[in-house]
């Protein structure tokens, strides 16, 4: 399966709780995987996870999964009905990957609660071979580990607190005692440690209930240990209400950028998830400044590449976005322009060197509609003029371009009569 870097940038599955890694030239995504719970599957109402994927990218732009990695039935200390595999992390030493994940024990003599435990592999994808029990002393969820520039590796996870602990050099064990990070807040949920150095400085990076969703903190220090200083928020709540967010950072390509997740493919049940992505940046004193969600994403779309218009950039007057079809939501979304001020800009299109000759837009119209493809902004230069025929039914419309520019630009998508049109991609050739 090949997906795109629109956000959410993987659209045929729910996802959530994306640990990135960067393993050799490639970006490795490990997440966690919502299913919809049913009878015997699960509890109804609440989160639902049975096994994990892991994705791929040497772009950011086209992404691969890899298929099943681990899963619960598969795993000997694990309850196999507990549906409960949350979110994971990866990380490579000693030429092996170890791959932390957190679920429900079937040994009740564990304790209340969730245990974490490793799976090893040759290769970031896997085949993953699950240890035969858990990390001892360790009672939480959402592992994240940290490997220090001295080689000293670091386990965080979450119960209530968040807690650390050195790992011993096989990566399975403990090598100290956990420790409560207690420097952060003490009101509201905490969880979903994720820590990463920077220039000398150690971010602790979490979501933390401040009101009633979650929003992604950040609190920083000398030490991968701490003591912390409570620094600043990370990205705000979901503007839709969506429960949680879970974060990892990573640096690609000399760029920082933050995967999180929302619930964009099931917009009223937010224990159904889809991960996300957009650009970090620091500023000068080393602060993180706030990310706001994008649905663009990150990297370049390939003009000869289906563009979804609906995962824009800006919106003119009059333009909205819908589901394709609301009974299969992973089709994806078009774009509606409802009159002739309606627009809608994608930004990072790269149109190459080689002279391209054609567009193809799919699209739809009750009665006939004119749709004008430009460059750069709504008022920039038309390359290509789309008569989209009345009936109603979708349509590939491919006709010359008028004009060709070479290089990056942004796309515009703009209706020129006063009859609605919806859109769903856009190519060219």
């Amino acid at each position: 399966m090949a997906a795109n870097a629109q956000n959410p940038f993987i659209t045929n599955q729910f996802t959530a709780d994306p640990s990135a890694r960067v393993f050799g030239d490639r970006v490795y995504v490990y997440p966690s995987h919502d299913i919809p719970c049913g009878p015997g599957r699960g509890r109804v109402g609440w989160f639902c996870m049975e096994d994990y994927h892991v994705f791929s990218s040497a772009n950011l732009t086209d992404w691969t999964d890899h298929g099943v990695i681990v899963t619960q039935n598969k795993v000997p200390w694990v309850k196999p009905n507990s549906y409960s595999m949350w979110a994971p992390d990866c990380v490579f030493r000693n030429g092996k990957y170890y791959f932390y994940f957190p679920t429900t024990p079937r040994d009740t003599t564990m304790g209340k609660g969730f245990a974490i435990g490793v799976a090893v592999a040759d290769r970031p994808t896997g085949p993953f071979v699950p240890q035969a029990q858990p990390i001892a002393q360790v009672h939480g969820i959402d592992p994240n580990v940290f490997i220090d520039k001295d080689g000293q590796a670091y386990l965080y996870w979450s119960q209530g607190h968040i807690y650390g602990a050195k790992l011993k050099e096989n990566m399975l064990e403990l090598a100290s005692a956990p420790q409560t990070l207690g420097e952060l807040p003490t009101k509201g949920l905490k969880e979903g440690p994720y820590l990463f150095e920077r220039q000398g400085t150690y971010y602790l990076t979490y979501p933390h209930v401040a009101n009633k969703t979650e929003r992604l903190e950040y609190a920083t220090s000398r030490s991968p240990l701490g003591p912390f200083k409570v620094a600043g928020v990370i990205m705000d709540e979901s503007p839709t209400g969506c429960w949680t967010n879970h974060q990892s950072i990573a640096q690609f390509k000399n760029q920082w950028y933050l995967f999180y997740h929302h619930n964009d493919l099931s917009p009223a049940f937010d224990k159904n998830r889809s991960i996300r992505m957009d650009s970090l940046f620091f500023r000068p004193d080393g602060s993180i400044q706030k990310v706001t969600p994008t649905l663009r994403g990150v990297g370049l779309t390939d003009a000869r590449q289906k563009i979804q218009l609906d995962r824009y950039s800006r919106l003119g007057s009059g333009a909205s976005i819908a589901f394709l079809d609301t009974l299969n939501k992973f089709q994806g979304w078009k774009t509606v322009l409802a009159n002739n001020q309606s627009w809608v800009q994608y930004n990072g299109v790269a149109f190459g060197k080689q002279v391209l000759k054609t567009a193809t837009l799919r699209a739809r119209a009750t009665d006939a509609a004119t749709v004008q493809l430009q460059l750069d902004g709504p008022a920039g230069p038309v390359v290509a003029q789309v008569a989209v025929p009345k009936g109603g039914q979708w349509r590939e419309i491919k006709v010359p371009l008028t004009a060709f520019k070479p290089g990056t630009h942004a796309l515009v998508a703009a209706l020129k009569t006063n009859t609605s049109v919806e859109l769903d991609w856009v190519k060219f050739e």
